[in-house]
This record gives structure tokens, sequence and C-alpha cells, in this order.
């Protein structure tokens, strides 16, 4: 009896011991008091990964993910709380430090969700590059057993019945070309299914890498908007709580800033010349009229298109079969500039329509992933456009052109319309941004588009107080 006591203690101990050496993801997951920021930091987790198998990780991003999603929360409760208080300059920092750590933790958050499409991607990859060997290997069975039949097919029946010594050989050699024919429609048929395996593989890999832009193009629009809020922060941790009050009471700091708006440059980048505020105002009151997208969330869309990366309109297409371009500054060659078999067609017909060489005409370039080859201020894909410019033509009566700051704006109201802009601005700015998988996604292009369109409602009311 104590020998199998003794035993199952042995067992017990063992498994306890697997358990927290062997699979190192399940005692990590399982330590809910450790100090999770420190531990979520990526140079830890990349540490951790690499003693962890892809599916364990993925648990782990997973986690930390939860975390940072969590904290952002509360963070975001804490600062409406403070906005609510009396406006003090205090309390202006406070709002201002919460609001960089958030970020940092959207930040954090995206860095993970980029390291978990990464692993999809190679997962990927590696499935595309499996199946590709299955279809050669395959291929050169089928050419062996075509050349055998191709053999065959040379002789006539009497050469091989007078060849072979038994009628029973004959027949066997029969039977044998009977079974390379059924072998050679079993290869065929298993060609098939796996061109259809790779073509969906294919087609998930371009998924992948397109989510993977997008979290990289929320990522650095999260990092812009901290380098703001830190700016701000600087400039008020320079005032005292006097100066601050009087900047808030001081009518000419009101008129002042009406000025400003008055004469700021609404940058646009890919259009000849970028209109004023009040210019790009007038266009968008125009196009409110047509489609009933409000002007500030317009405007809003627009900057925050342009406010992506500083690549947006400054690569030339080169090779219309590869979507190979060059960058327009220093002409260094760089692929996926555009979509050969979504876009370039009809990236071509659009420069044919309306006189342009569509080898010198600015798109945007590729970032990491993906491709590049957006249009104009709106930063329409050729294909997208195309479905709208018949709208747009009925509307102004003329071939619409994307880098024409007034068709961009009238296609811009249209899609919104359409992705439902004027009941639930937030989620059209999302589906504008990803389309159907917008769900997919982290809140913080909706919500940063319409904090902008916030800000542009403001000065759009000061401007029209101060014409009045």
């Amino acid at each position: 009896m104590k020998k199998i006591f003794t035993r199952a203690l042995q067992i017990i101990l063992l498994a306890i011991f697997l358990m927290i050496f062997a699979f190192p993801a399940l005692k990590i997951l399982a330590e809910d008091n450790q100090d999770m920021e420190e531990f979520c930091e990526m140079t830890r987790i990349d540490s951790e990964c690499k003693k962890l198998s892809s599916v364990e990780c993925r648990k782990l991003l997973e986690k930390c993910d939860q975390y940072f999603q969590e904290k952002a929360a509360e963070i975001e409760k804490d600062i409406s709380i403070t906005e609510a208080k009396k406006k003090t300059l205090q309390n202006q920092i406070y709002i201002l430090r919460k609001k960089i750590k958030k970020l940092d933790y959207q930040i954090y958050q995206n860095n993970l969700m980029i390291k978990d499409l990464n692993f999809q991607i190679d997962d990927t990859q590696s499935s595309i590059e499996k199946t590709s060997k299955k279809i050669e290997d395959s291929k050169k069975k089928l050419t062996n057993i075509l050349r055998k039949i191709y053999e065959q097919d040379q002789r006539s029946m009497i050469e091989i019945l007078l060849e072979e010594e038994t009628l029973s050989d004959f027949f066997d050699n029969l039977v044998a070309l009977e079974t390379l024919n059924s072998k050679n429609r079993e290869l065929l048929k298993d060609i098939k299914k796996l061109k259809v395996d790779l073509e969906n593989q294919k087609k998930a890999l371009d998924e992948e890498k397109g989510e993977l832009e997008r979290a990289v193009k929320i990522q650095m629009l999260q990092k812009q908007e901290s380098a703001n809020a830190k700016r701000q922060q600087e400039y008020y941790l320079k005032l005292t709580e006097a100066e601050y009050q009087k900047q808030l009471k001081e009518k000419e700091e009101i008129e002042k800033k009406a000025a400003e708006i008055r004469s700021r440059i609404f940058e646009l980048i890919g259009v000849p010349k970028a209109p004023t505020f009040g210019e790009a105002l007038e266009i968008a009151k125009y196009v409110e009229t047509i489609t009933g997208i409000r002007p500030a969330f317009l405007l809003a869309i627009l900057t925050q298109e342009s406010n992506i990366g500083k690549n947006v309109g400054q690569c030339y297409l080169t090779d219309p079969k590869t979507g190979e371009g060059i960058y327009v500054k220093s002409g260094r060659k760089t692929p996926r500039v555009m979509n050969p078999k979504r876009d370039v067609g009809y990236f071509l017909d659009i420069c044919k329509e309306l006189g342009r060489d569509p080898y010198h005409t600015l798109v945007s370039c590729p970032m990491s992933y993906g491709w590049g080859g957006a249009m104009g201020p709106g930063q329409f894909i050729p294909s997208t456009w195309v479905l709208y410019k018949d709208k747009i033509k009925s509307i102004t009566g003329k071939d619409p052109d994307p880098w024409d700051i007034k068709d961009a704006f009238l296609a811009t109201g249209i899609y919104l319309k359409d992705l439902g802009g004027t009941q639930n601005e937030w989620r059209a700015a999302m589906r504008y941004f990803s389309g159907a998988t917008w769900k997919k996604y982290e809140e913080f292009y909706g919500n940063s588009v319409i904090s902008l369109a916030k800000k542009y409602q403001a000065d759009i009311e000061i401007l029209e107080k101060q014409n009045q």
C-alpha cells in the first residue's frame, strides 16, 4: 500500500513539474498576479515566445492584448470624469498625461496585433510553399506517366503482341497501361484541387497582409497623436494657472484662433494646390447639399487619410505588368506600387480619359506590406474609384478626376453616404478605413476621426460667427 501511495505521489509531482517547466505558456498564463505591464513589453514577449510554440505564443499575445484593452478603457473613463470637472491647468495637464498613457497602451496593443499577423502570414506562406511543392511533385509524376503512355501509343497492338512471350504478358501490359491512365486521371484531379487550394492560400495571404498594412497605419496615427499630446503637455507645463485662465477668458484669443482658421492651409497631398480651410469648407458644404454628409466629418476623413504617412502621393508606377514603381524624390525602385491584377488596368483607363501620363502621375507608395496606388486626397484605389465615377459624372457633367479637389471631396462624400455616414459617422469611418473587415480593428481610427470632426466643427462655428 505504501509503495502504491509513493508511486502515485511521484506521478503527481512529475505532472506538476511538466506543467511548470515543460509548458512555460501555461505557467505564464496562470500568473494573474504578475506585473502585466512589465511582462507585456515587446522585448519580454519576444524573449518568451522564443521558448514557446506558435500556439502558446499567440495565447500569450491574446492575454496581453486583453490587458492593454482593459487599461485603455480604465484611462478613458478617468479622462471623461476629469474633463467634466472645472477647467484648470492642472486638470488639463492630468488629462494630457492620461491620454499619452492611453495611447502608449494602444500602441502596445497594436504591436501585439502586428506580431500576431506576422505569425499568420508566416503560417500561410509556409502552406503556400508546401502546396506549391506538392503541385510540382504531382506535375513530375504526371510527366513520367504521360511519357510512358506516349511510348506505348507509338507501338501497334501487333508489335506489342509479337514482343511478348505469352498472351498473359500481353494482357498484363494492357492492364498496366490502363492503370497508368487511371493514375493520370487521379493526378490531374489532385493538381486541380491543389491549384484551388493554392489560390485560396494566396488570397488569404493578401488579406492578412492588408490587415497588417492597416494595423501599421493605425500605429502611425497613434504615434502622431501621442507626439501632439506631448507637445501640448510641454506647452501647458510652462504656463501658470493665471496665464491659462487668462487664455480661456480673453476674447482676443478667440479672434486670433478664428484668424488662424481662415489662413490655415488644409494640408492635402496629391493635389496641385492645397486649399485654405475656408476654401475646403465651401467645397465640403457643397458636397453636403448632395450627400447629406456633415462638412466637419468629411474634412476629418480627408485629413485623417492625408495624415497616414508621408508616402501619400509620392510614387510613380513604372511597370504595369508587375506593379513596380519608384519613389519620386529618390528615384529608388520599389515593388507593389499598384496591384497589377486589381488596379493597374483601371488606373491606365482613368489616366487615358483625363489625358494624364500614367507613368508620371502621383499615387501613394506601398508601406511594409500590401499595395500602394491610392489616388489624390480621397486616397481612392483605382478599382474603387471606377465604382463612383458615373455617379460623379452625372452630377458634374464631366469625367471625374481623383486629383481634382472638388471631385475628390464629392467622391468621398458619396462613398461615406453609401457607408451610412449620415446615420452613424463612427461606423462609416471604420468601414471607410477597412471595408467589410472593420469589426476586426480597434476603435482608434473611428475615434480619431470623430475627435477631428469635433475640432473642425468648433472651428467652423467660430469662423461662421466671425463672418456674421
